[in-house]
């Protein structure tokens, strides 16, 4: 009988790439894993990994095996979910994945909502942003994510299902006493020669921002990285840097002004999870408490 542990390390592996990766992601050592991938190679009767100069690859059946496993695990936990309370009250672990600004404003509230109305449901509460969401779904250290159908660098594809939540619009933020702090839409053109507070490279908004910058046809003078929202707005507030932020990363608790683009630019959010066998009812718990989620705020001030 192949191990259900085992066949999860397997399948992080073909999302990974390398036997230290999935060493990390297992907190295990590199021999720890290679020992497990040959007992369930042994458990399993087939050669399941191959050679190739240093590193390890799956072979046809291995990866056959790993693509099959994620769908046998969720099964498994379906099943178990099922056993516990028949199917019918929602119960064990969901770990729910979220991008920073839609943590406090969406996933906080369903995760409070679910623990009165669900108390043998436990939510495991992760942030993880676009760029590192996606592939904790796909390899299973995720039930369900928070993301966005915009990210271009890591697409929804076939194998996950998507119930939209709502849209974001991406918006200038600038000090209080900034020129721009009037009212109407403007042109990003028109602030090529300003201080830029940017997100971290290669996440989404660093990305987005970029792209906006370069078709106003030039390059941003970036001043600061920032991967925590409220450290942007606090610089922004500071008068030392302006900034492009989704509105929902626009706490009111900062005095900033913000305002739209001439072209308008949204993200859709949405929630994510892997296609397959029918979601547990637990899963389906998270994913209605997500679709009601309350009026989300306006963001910053006019």
């Amino acid at each position: 009988m192949m191990n259900p542990w085992r066949l999860r390390l397997l399948s992080q592996l073909d999302m990974l790439g390398t036997v230290r990766a999935v060493a990390q992601a297992a907190n295990l050592s590199p021999s720890s894993v290679s020992q497990q991938l040959a007992v369930l190679e042994a458990e399993t009767r087939t050669q399941l990994l191959e050679r190739t100069g240093r590193r390890v690859r799956l072979t046809p059946a291995g990866l056959i095996l790993a693509r099959r496993a994620r769908a046998i695990l969720d099964h498994m936990g379906s099943v178990e979910a099922e056993l516990r309370g028949f199917g019918e009250e929602p119960a064990g672990l969901v770990r729910l994945g979220a991008f920073q600004s839609a943590i406090h404003t969406m996933a906080v509230p369903a995760v409070s909502r679910l623990a009165r109305e669900h108390p043998h449901l436990d939510v495991e509460l992760l942030e993880l942003e676009p760029h590192a969401s996606m592939p904790a779904l796909r390899g299973g250290d995720a039930d369900i994510i928070i993301t966005t159908t915009d990210f271009d660098e890591l697409p929804l594809g076939p194998d996950l299902d998507i119930v939209p939540l709502a849209t974001d619009p991406v918006l200038l933020v600038v000090p209080p006493e900034h020129p721009a702090a009037g009212r109407g839409a403007v042109d990003l053109a028109a602030y090529a020669d300003e201080p830029w507070a940017f997100d971290i490279p290669q996440s989404y908004m660093a990305n987005l921002a970029l792209r906006l910058c370069r078709q106003a046809s030039f390059e941003p003078r970036v001043v600061c990285r920032f991967s925590n929202y409220m450290m942007t707005l606090q610089h922004v507030e500071a008068g030392l840097s302006i900034a492009l932020l989704p509105g929902l990363a626009v706490d009111r608790r900062y005095d900033v002004a913000t305002r739209e683009l001439a072209t308008p630019v949204t993200r859709t959010i949405t929630a994510a999870i892997r296609r397959g066998s029918p979601p547990r009812a637990a899963v389906r718990a998270v994913l209605e408490a997500l679709r009601h989620h309350p009026e989300l705020p306006l963001p910053g001030r006019e």
